[in-house]
């Protein structure tokens, strides 16, 4: 036999500059695409009120902190919904969760702790932020008996868990609204004094940076041990020089933010000072955003470090062949249903500090932008695809939305919805189109 020259049918396609790019700094092109649909949004809502508004207030320090903390609550739960959609189930209960867990946790705090412990006792900011995680894991771990043990479709457990811990929430407090909450603990919901200030987010951003660049080195070492291919050192000091710019610029801005006057006003009179000629008292980075950073980096290890993280890819991706491999789905779902509801514990904690109050509207439709967030972020409902940081963009684009549409004057909710409507049902479409063209 000859060999043939390959027809222009048969030729291989010449790889192009940019794919060398991104095969060489092994960035996804999918993240590309979200940061990028991101970065369009706050761009169009910034343009739209300096152009047409005459007040561009989207990209200022004060927006973009308040986003972050309004984020927070969403993304950390939107973690625990890309394991959950992973393995090809859901949760519609997440934000009844939110509500009954917030609820307990705040008449713990309110009413039940200062008559035991006494009114402003050190230890019941603690108490309630534990008794949230737990109460939430263990509402968590009953939806993941009733599906794993029980044959019960997460659908219909998870729904049937929106109606009974809502309704919960409702009989425990009786339609009250239990406030304020311990001080200790709103201050978990950021604001100037839920915040770590100048000074505290320098050493967080120099911290970040130093892990950033230990993480990359002992990510390379690793790979060298193990004999895989290395990254060209060029792409290794963009990735890492990317990486620490964002930490940077993030800084810079939520230092750029200054308390309210009438803070910075009651802040020195409690000293029994005027306010200084041209103070200034960066908020820098709220404790919400800080809790979110790291259950997010918490779950990336979890997810791409561990056994377990593995395990979760494996069922999604074949359940039966999961099973006849010898991993324990049962036990798994219940353990992904178990952290689910820890997650939301925590989003709880985070939601009812910031408005210093139980409420029976805490967390009304956040399964909805939870579930949404996950799916924008690149989780395929199909099962055995997702990410943590894809969730966390996801988040951000859902809440920029929202935030953007009030800035620009379209602060009915009856708007949002709409635009979080047809944001998912887009996203849905582009991942089949992606799956499609991978095959």
């Amino acid at each position: 036999m000859t060999d043939t020259p390959h027809s222009p049918q048969t030729a291989p396609r010449a790889e192009g500059g940019f794919a060398r790019f991104l095969r060489a700094t092994e960035i996804d092109p999918r993240l590309l695409g979200m940061v990028g649909a991101l970065l369009l949004i706050w761009a169009g809502f910034h343009l739209y009120g300096e152009l047409v508004l005459g007040d561009g207030a989207f990209l200022t320090p004060r927006n973009l902190w308040n986003l972050s903390v309004q984020t927070a609550s969403i993304g950390i739960m939107a973690t625990g919904m890309v394991l959950v959609i992973i393995t090809r189930n859901i949760d519609l209960s997440v934000g009844s969760i939110v509500g009954v867990v917030g609820m307990y946790a705040g008449l713990l705090q309110v009413e039940w702790l200062p008559a035991s412990l006494g009114l402003g006792h050190p230890m019941i900011w603690l108490i309630a932020v534990v008794f949230a995680i737990v109460l939430g894991a263990l509402i968590g771990c009953l939806h993941g008996l009733l599906i794993a043990y029980l044959a019960i479709p997460s659908f219909i457990v998870t729904l049937g868990g929106l109606m009974v811990w809502r309704g919960m929430a409702f009989l425990a407090s009786s339609g009250r609204t239990i406030s304020p909450v311990d001080e200790r603990f709103a201050l978990l919901g950021g604001g100037p004094y839920g915040s770590i200030g100048a000074t505290g987010s320098w050493i967080l951003c120099a911290l970040a940076c130093a892990g950033i660049v230990w993480a990359m080195m002992r990510g390379r070492a690793a790979r060298r041990l193990h004999g895989f291919a290395l990254r060209p050192m060029w792409a290794e000091y963009f990735v890492g020089g990317l990486s620490c710019g964002l930490v940077l610029i993030a800084t810079l801005v939520v230092n750029a933010y200054p308390w309210p006057k009438g803070i910075l006003k009651d802040y020195y009179a409690a000293m029994g000072q005027e306010v200084p000629e041209g103070a200034f008292i960066a908020h820098g980075f709220a404790y919400p955003v800080i809790i979110m950073v790291v259950v997010v980096l918490a779950m990336t290890v979890l997810m791409t470090r561990t056994r377990f993280g593995r395990y979760v890819f494996a069922i999604g991706g074949n359940h039966e062949a999961a099973a006849l491999s010898g991993i324990n789905t049962r036990a798994m779902t219940v353990k992904i249903f178990a952290l689910m509801g820890a997650l939301a514990g925590i989003a709880a904690v985070i939601a009812s500090a910031r408005l210093n109050s139980a409420t029976n509207a805490l967390g009304d439709l956040d399964e909805l932008m939870v579930i949404a967030a996950a799916v924008v972020g690149g989780t395929s409902l199909a099962g055995g695809v997702g990410t943590i940081y894809g969730a966390i963009i996801g988040a951000f684009v859902l809440v920029s939305l929202q935030t953007g549409m009030v800035l620009i004057g379209f602060g009915d909710g009856s708007y949002r919805k709409i635009v979080i409507g047809v944001a998912l049902v887009l996203a849905v479409f582009l991942d089949i189109q992606y799956r499609k063209r991978i095959k």
